[in-house]
């Protein structure tokens, strides 16, 4: 049996009204799921107008490992916690199988397609065919268990940022750039695919870090960029674009590293952060040093570009 073979994984299945479901799977990708995916649930229903989705799918892998029960503890508390706040839904409810080694291909492979994330970043598959027009860029991306593959309004805002600032910014002649937890690479290689010449990757998880290696080889990029294993407090080299997106908690955590990080006049892209965190992360980021240049919302999602002012300011 090869060590593939003999790997083992949670699969936690959710039920939950459509309104939870980006909460839940924002909540599932802190928690360590190596996999989220998201199914609707339309009531076959007699007559000529089917009755609205009310409720959504949402199944996640997990490792089997010594977190395990620590990670179910944490959900339960979750779901609790969003029924006090959202008492008026459907209380999420959710599943359990063990599976060994599940097919990840053919996962993703379900629920990844072309997308169309700004005027001219489309980001698709590598098994996917597409037929670009007019100045498309396109982003070929082969996920595996890595995050970010544009299907998230977190990541599909970090890279129609990436693309306003590259586009217009034409006073900067050489971007430096610094994407942290960069997943499959993918906002790393749009700043590369937009002209950026000096790209730096880092990710604390080494398949991480393998799969973007993977994924700029594919995109013709590999030599733009240097794909870390480390933590961003190691990094010393100043940058004037700098992309990080995290969590609201990893923020305020990393915030002291990525402010002096930034070049003067250099601009800071900060997503993954919902609503109701806004505010203390406006708090935190804009002192005498940063501004807010722009903000992108989506649903209940936020990012925020900030750009530093200049030495002296």
């Amino acid at each position: 049996m090869t060590e593939k073979e003999q790997e083992k994984w949670l699969k936690v299945e959710i039920s939950a009204p459509s309104e939870l479901m980006d909460a839940l799977g924002n909540f599932l990708t802190e928690t360590g799921a190596q996999g989220v995916f998201q199914e609707s649930l339309t009531p076959q229903t007699p007559g000529d107008f089917p009755e609205p989705i009310i409720e959504e799918i949402l199944k996640a892998y997990f490792p089997q490992d010594s977190r395990t029960e620590k990670r179910l503890a944490a959900l339960e508390k979750y779901i609790d916690s969003l029924h006090e706040i959202f008492p008026e839904s459907e209380k999420p409810s959710f599943t359990l199988e063990n599976i060994s080694d599940p097919d990840w291909g053919e996962q993703w492979k379900k629920y990844f397609k072309p997308i169309r994330v700004s005027n001219n970043i489309i980001v698709k598959p590598t098994w996917e065919r597409y037929t670009p027009s007019g100045r498309d860029i396109v982003i070929e991306i082969d996920p595996g268990m890595a995050f970010g593959t544009g299907q998230h309004p977190s990541t599909r805002m970090c890279m129609e940022a990436i693309e306003n600032i590259i586009m217009k910014d034409r006073s900067i002649k050489e971007w430096k750039v610094l994407d942290v937890g960069c997943g499959t690479g993918i906002l790393g290689i749009t700043a590369a695919k937009m002209g950026a010449q000096d790209v730096i990757c880092v990710d604390i998880d080494k398949k991480a870090v393998e799969i973007a290696a993977e994924n700029a080889a594919i995109n013709n990029v590999k030599s733009s960029l240097r794909i870390l294993n480390k933590n961003v407090v190691a990094i010393d080299k100043p940058r004037n674009l700098i992309i990080a997106n995290l969590t609201a908690k990893l923020l305020l955590t990393l915030r002291p590293n990525l402010i002096q990080l930034l070049l003067p006049e250099g601009y800071m892209i900060i997503s993954g952060i919902i609503e109701q965190d806004i505010k203390i992360i406006e708090e935190q980021f804009i002192a005498d040093t940063l501004t807010i240049y722009q903000v992108i919302t989506e649903k209940e999602w936020v990012c925020c570009i900030l750009k530093k002012k200049a030495a002296g300011a």
